[in-house]
C-alpha cells in the first residue's frame, strides 16, 4: 500500500515546531506467507510526500502498531534535485518514537541517525547502531524527518515502513562503563571528549576508537554521539585501568552543537529546539542534573547549524580548538578571550577553554587536540571538577609536554586557573616550560593581547620567561604555535593554556 503527502507552504506552521503526517496503519493480525504486503510474517506501507522550501524542522509520520509485532524496519530516501550556486541543496535526517511520544524531553525517544544511514531496524534484543533496542510495543509510534535544508523545488520523500511479527526478543542489560579508573592520583590526565563513531556519523567501531585513543596517550575518552544515547551500552570490554569511557552525547541543535560531557549513562538530551524558543537554559540543566558539563562545541564552524548561537551564559567550558587549529577556532579563541576580559574585572562568570577532536574517520586523528585536565583522581567527577575550576591545557599530542606559572617578588606562586594575590604594583614571573615542539613560537597573551613571543630551541623544548605587572596584565595566558601557514594569521596552535590572572581585582 503507498501514500502520496503534498504539503504546500500554506499547510507549514512555522518553520520550527512540527509537522504531523496522516496516520500509517497496519492490520491487527500478523500476515500469513504469501499475502501481499510483505514477506511471510511481515508487512509493509510506503509513503511518499512533498516537503516545501520553509518546512517546520521536524515532520512527524505516525505509524500504528498492533500487538505481536516483533521488529520494526524503516528505509527512505529522498531527492537531491540539482540548485544554483550558493543554494543549499536537500538534506533530511531520520530517527523513531515509540508509542510514548514525540514530547519535548519525554521518555519516547527510540533512536536517531540523522543523515547517516537510509535505513534503520530495531526489536527487543538488537537494534541499528544509533538506535536503542527494546520492546515494540503496541500503539503510535512516530517515524521523525528533519529536513536540514531543502532546495528550491522542495524535497521529495520515499519512506516505506515494515513490521515483522513474532515473539518478542529479550531485551539485555545494558552494560556501561564505570565511573573511575586506576589514575595516577592528583595529575594531569589527557582526553578526549568529542568523538564520534558508528553510533552516529563517524565510521569507526567504539573498538576502534578505544585502541586509537590509547595509541595517542589519552587517559579518558567520552563518547559523544549526535543526538543519541545508543553508543552508551557499546564499550563492554574496552575500558581498562589505562582508560576511563565516559557516557555522554552531542546535542545537536539548529542553531549549534553541545557536547554533554560525562552524563549519566542512558540519559537521553533533547535537541528539538532553536534559540528563539529560549528553550536551552532548560535543556542546559538537564545536562547538569545528569552530572554531565556543558561545553558548546565549535561555536565558529562554518556548516549549516554547526555555529554557535544561544550564548555562553549556561556553559560550563568553550571548546576553542576543534580537530585541526582552522581560522574558525581562532575566531573561537578571540571570543573567548573577551570574556576573559570580562571575568578578569569581575563582570562576567568564568569560562574555561577545551579542545577536543571531533574524529569522526579516517583520516581524522583521535586526540588531536586533547584537553589536559589537573584532577584528583582518573574518575568522571574529579575530571569534571578539573574543567570547571579551568585547571586544563590543550595539546595537538601527548608529544607535546608543559608546566605554567606565574610568581611574585616574596615567593607567591599560580599555576593554571589560579590567582596571584599581589599588590598591582607588583613584579610577577611567567615561567613556560615545554617539551616536544619543535620549530614552535612561546607567547604570553594579556588582557591587552599577545605582548610577549619567543622561539623555542630546535629540539622544541626549552623554557620562556617574561616579566610584568598586575597593572599591565589582568592574566595570562600561554600559547605555543607553529609558524604561520596563511597570510595575516599566527600560526596553527600546538599547545595553549588557561589562564593566571594577576593581582586583587574584584
Amino acid at each position: 500500500m503507498e501514500r502520496r503527502d503534498v504539503l504546500r507552504l500554506s499547510a507549514v506552521a512555522g518553520a520550527t515546531g512540527a509537522l504531523t503526517l496522516g496516520r500509517v496503519s497496519f492490520a491487527d493480525a500478523a500476515p500469513a506467507a504469501g499475502q501481499p504486503g510483505g514477506g511471510p510474517g511481515e508487512r509493509t506501507r510506503r509513503v511518499t510526500g512533498l516537503l516545501p522550501t520553509g518546512a517546520p524542522d521536524f515532520v512527524y509520520l505516525p505509524v500504528e502498531v498492533p500487538h505481536g509485532v516483533r521488529e520494526i524496519a524503516v528505509a527512505y530516501s529522498y531527492d537531491k534535485p540539482a540548485v544554483p550556486e550558493g543554494t543549499p541543496g536537500n538534506a533530511c535526517d531520520i530517527g523513531i518514537f515509540d508509542e510514548r511520544g514525540t514530547d519535548l524531553g519525554g521518555a519516547g525517544f527510540r533512536g536517531w541517525s540523522g543523515g547517516a544511514r537510509t535505513e534503520f531496524f530495531l526489536r527487543a534484543d538488537d537494534a541499528t547502531p544509533g538506535y536503542l533496542p527494546g520492546p515494540v510495543n503496541p500503539g503510535t509510534w512516530h517515524i521523525a524527518l528533519g529536513p536540514y535544508t531543502v532546495a528550491p523545488q522542495g524535497l521529495s520523500y520515499d519512506v516505506t515502513v515494515t513490521l515483522r511479527y513474532g515473539p518478542q526478543g529479550h531485551t539485555p542489560a545494558p552494560v556501561h562503563p564505570p565511573e573511575r579508573a586506576r589514575g595516577r592520583g592528583r595529575a594531569w590526565y589527557r582526553g578526549d571528549s568529542h568523538l564520534h563513531s558508528v553510533h552516529s556519523d563517524g565510521k569507526r567501531t567504539p573498538a576502534e576508537i578505544a585502541a586509537l585513543a590509547r595509541a595517542a596517550g589519552l587517559d579518558f575518552i567520552n563518547t559523544s554521539e549526535h543526538n543519541t544515547t545508543s553508543a552508551h551500552r557499546a564499550w563492554d570490554g574496552l575500558w581498562g585501568d589505562d582508560l576511563l569511557i565516559l557516557t555522554g552525547e552531542e546535542v545537536t541543535t539548529r542553531n549549534g552543537h553541545v557536547v554533554a560531557m560525562g552524563t549519566d549513562p542512558g540519559v537521553f538530551i533533547d535537541w528539538r529546539y532553536r534559540a528563539r524558543d529560549n528553550a536551552f537554559g532548560k535543556y542546559a540543566r538537564a545536562i547538569r542534573r545528569a552530572g554531565g558539563l556543558v561545553i558548546p562545541a565549535h561555536p565558529h564552524a562554518t556548516c549549516i547549524g554547526c555555529n554557535w548561537k544561544f550564548g555562553l551564559n549556561e556553559a560550563d567550558a568553550v571548546e576553542v580548538w576543534n580537530g585541526p587549529y582552522t581560522p574558525d577556532d581562532e575566531i573561537t579563541l578571540a571570543e573567548w578571550d573577551n570574556a576573559l576580559v570580562a571575568h578578569s574585572r569581575g563582570r562576567a562568570d568564568w569560562l574555561p577553554a577545551v579542545g577536543h577532536s571531533d574524529a569522526h574517520r579516517d583520516p581524522d586523528v583521535v586526540g588531536l587536540p586533547q584537553t589536559v585536565v589537573l584532577a584528583d583522581d582518573l574518575s568522571r567527577r574529579a575530571l569534571q571538577d578539573g574543567i570547571r575550576a579551568g585547571r586544563v591545557w590543550i595539546a595537538e599530542s601527548s608529544k607535546v609536554d608543559l608546566a605554567f606559572s606565574v610568581t611574585g617578588e616574596r615567593g607567591e606562586h599560580a599555576g593554571i586557573a589560579e590567582r596571584l594575590e599581589v599588590s598591582r604594583t607588583a613584579k610577577v614571573t611567567a615561567q613556560l616550560k615545554v617539551s616536544g615542539a619543535p620549530g614552535c613560537t612561546v607567547s604570553f597573551v594579556t588582557d591587552q593581547g599577545r605582548l610577549y613571543s619567543a622561539p623555542l630551541p630546535a629540539s622544541g623544548n626549552g623554557t620562556v620567561s617574561w616579566q610584568t605587572t598586575p597593572d599591565y596584565a589582568a592574566y595570562i595566558r600561554a600559547e605555543v604555535r607553529h609558524p604561520s601557514t596563511t597570510a595575516g594569521l599566527p600560526g596553527p596552535m600546538a599547545a595553549m593554556t588557561n589562564p593566571i590572572f594577576l593581582g586583587r581585582w574584584g
